[in-house]
């Protein structure tokens, strides 16, 4: 090609010396260039990436093609769905990250695999990971996100630096406890609802059956739209339905990683993604706008996330006695956060709900132990903030559900510069994958039971859960990035999972499937069947 570049733009002087003409000569070397950075970038680095890996004693899957590992990770996770975890069981790990698995078990815990053409290096142990995270020293940074993720969330979750520091600052009031408290009543009526909706399910012998997984979506769904909207929360319904199905979506597109320029190839994928993330940015933006207004104008509540948003934002902006929009956020990045809130909020506490509510049909004793706790801490009557935070057995039960079925399986990070870590010296753009789903499950640190339903393992607290006093639960993440919405999170759980236990018993479906798989977060591949019965 190069050759039929120049010699279509070649001449001969009169003396018979064949001249290339300087702008040929540019796009020549232009193409030369070019062509060495492809090189480099799918080859060349990767390769000497892997050598100095190996040369620290690690061990991995070899660099074959731009592909990495990708294809062979599809490949294992249709044949692990293929098959159903029976008996019941909560070892998960082979099921829900299949790749890691097998890696780790050929090639030991600190190994690697190849996401495309970056390594990805293991970390297990949890004074690594607490320092990873904890990121001291600013040695480490978030993996660059792909465009269709950055479509279903953006804001606090991927940004860094200055601009993460600005948006931490501005949020924080919103989820302060005190805040929290206020949003009880939003919280309470969807419960109100849920337990009325299934109320009117019971049968004759005072008992039903249904899938709990759609049901505590749509509840979990529920809340973060009257929490985040407060009145507007039916278009917060409608905005929550389609980041449900940009997630579909998403998991779709992430097949397909491997392929160059895979985002701009017109596949109806991507053109429903596309189409999604418009519609998603005008109806928020209409919500936001109002809300602005009616502030200005004095005629708003404050007590819902949106409003508490853009109250410290206005704040923030004002703080010097004028208006300065460089020191808030745009309604842009408002946007990107209104879209965080849905994925963060509703899918969290829906798979912890869910998981929660398998496993205590799995173990009824622990059930009856929180039904009891429960009923001696409330009796019929709703239940209140401070009854919620003194709940010892089902905060237990929670933490123990998070840490057999953490929503999240894998953090990462990335280096951009060379680093020591413990005995390893990783060197720029290395990706430090952080398997949190199997440190939730390593016998070194829980003990032999680990892969166990044992709540009385946090009786002392998170602190003294584990072997030898090590911190190895990470369902929040660690450090300053640790999630903004954990207490959110857990309260709406206690309130929902308390006002359930208030109302029905409850035993697993013969249908029921054990069988959990990660669309982002773990969920229950076919659903959560469940048998109710009215108390």
């Amino acid at each position: 090609m190069l050759l039929m570049l120049v010699a279509q733009t070649e001449t001969i002087s009169q003396f018979g010396v064949l001249i290339i003409k300087p702008w040929s000569f540019f796009f020549a070397l232009l193409f030369l260039w070019a062509a060495f950075r492809a090189l480099e970038w799918a080859w060349l680095r990767p390769r000497r990436l892997e050598r100095l890996l190996r040369q620290q004693g690690l061990s991995g899957t070899a660099y074959r093609s731009l592909a990495g590992d990708v294809k062979e990770n599809t490949r294992l996770n249709e044949e692990a769905r293929r098959i159903n975890l029976m008996p019941l069981s909560h070892d998960i790990t082979a099921r829900v990250e299949p790749l890691l698995h097998s890696t780790m078990r050929e090639y030991g815990k600190h190994s690697f695999t190849w996401y495309g053409p970056y390594p990805r290096v293991t970390i297990r142990d949890p004074k690594l990971v607490r320092e990873i995270l904890s990121n001291k020293f600013g040695h480490f940074e978030k993996q660059k996100v792909n465009r269709f993720v950055r479509l279903l969330a953006d804001g606090l979750l991927i940004y860094e630096g200055e601009k993460w520091g600005k948006h931490r600052r501005i949020l924080n009031p919103a989820f302060h406890l005190h805040k929290l408290k206020n949003m009880l009543p939003a919280f309470s009526t969807c419960c109100d609802e849920l337990v009325e909706r299934w109320k009117n399910s019971v049968g004759p012998d005072g008992s039903f059956e249904l899938d709990v997984w759609p049901e505590l979506q749509n509840f979990a769904g529920d809340v973060i739209s009257r929490a985040a909207f407060g009145s507007s929360y039916q278009e917060g319904r409608y905005i929550f339905q389609l980041q449900a199905e940009q997630a579909e979506c998403l998991a779709k597109a992430f097949r397909t990683l491997y392929i160059p320029l895979h985002w701009y190839l017109p596949t109806e994928n991507n053109k429903r993604m596309r189409q999604i993330e418009k519609e998603v940015q005008t109806l928020l933006r209409g919500i936001i706008i109002n809300r602005e207004k009616a502030i200005r104008n004095g005629e708003a509540r404050n007590d819902d996330l949106l409003g508490l948003l853009l109250e410290s934002n206005m704040r923030e902006m004002g703080q010097n006695g004028k208006s300065d929009l460089s020191l808030g956020m745009t309604i842009e990045e408002v946007i990107e956060e209104c879209k965080l809130f849905y994925f963060a909020g509703k899918d969290t506490t829906s798979v912890l709900l869910t998981w929660t509510m398998i496993v205590l049909s799995m173990h009824p004793e622990w059930q009856e132990k929180a039904r009891e706790e429960v009923s001696q801490t409330f009796g019929r009557e709703k239940p209140d903030y401070a009854g919620l935070n003194h709940l010892n057995t089902v905060t237990m039960i929670l933490y123990e559900v998070l840490r057999l079925y953490t929503p999240v399986s894998m953090l990462t990070r990335s280096t951009y510069k060379t680093v020591q870590l413990g005995d390893i010296t990783v060197p720029p753009g290395v990706v430090l994958g952080l398997p949190i789903l199997f440190i939730h499950h390593d016998t070194d640190i829980w003990g032999p039971d680990a892969s166990e339903f044992n709540p009385t393992r946090f009786a002392r607290g998170i602190s003294k859960a584990t072997k030898d006093g090590q911190t190895g639960f990470f369902p929040f993440g660690w450090g300053p990035r640790i999630c903004i919405g954990q207490n959110f999170a857990l309260l709406e759980a206690k309130m929902g999972l308390s006002m359930i236990l208030q109302h029905f018993r409850f035993e697993l479906s013969e249908k029921y499937q054990h069988a959990p798989c990660t669309i982002i977060t773990i969920h229950p591949e076919h659903g959560a069947p469940i048998k109710f019965h009215r108390i």
